[in-house]
């Protein structure tokens, strides 16, 4: 299979995932009383992480490969914001969750969780519209 279409294939599916954690998922934490969202958090965590993980790592992973391999400014560019959602990622939502589960959690932070992944949400959209142009066009 073409490294183009399984780079827009994973770009797309983490979209839609972002958009459904976005929409959905994030804000259904609000709804929760903290016993259930703590016995919630720790199995949609676990769940979410089967999912996204491979995803992500994939992404990467091409990422990588397409920015040495075929140095332009693009597949640059194209790193740059996949490296962004992985540091955001990890130096904002981990932390978050953590306190989530160490019963840390209150309207604040549920607040900021929903509106920092804002942030996530347009990166994936524009890594997406990236990968899309740049296929379709050098198709």
């Amino acid at each position: 299979m073409d490294l183009g279409i399984i780079q827009l294939i994973l770009d797309f599916g983490l979209l839609v995932l972002i958009l459904l954690v976005q929409l959905v998922v994030y804000p259904s934490f609000r709804y929760f009383q903290i016993d259930d969202l703590l016995k919630w958090h720790q199995a949609y965590t676990l769940r979410i992480g089967i999912v996204v993980a491979p995803l992500m790592i994939g992404q990467l992973v091409i990422a990588l490969i397409n920015a040495f391999e075929r140095p332009i400014i693009y597949n640059f560019v194209y790193l740059i914001l996949v490296t962004g959602v992985w540091v955001l990622t990890f130096s904002k939502f981990v932390p978050m969750h953590n306190r989530i589960s160490k019963k840390l959690v209150d309207d604040k932070l549920l607040h900021n969780l929903i509106k920092i992944n804002w942030l996530r949400t347009f990166l994936w959209l524009v890594i997406f519209l990236l990968s899309f142009i740049l296929y379709f066009f050098n198709s």
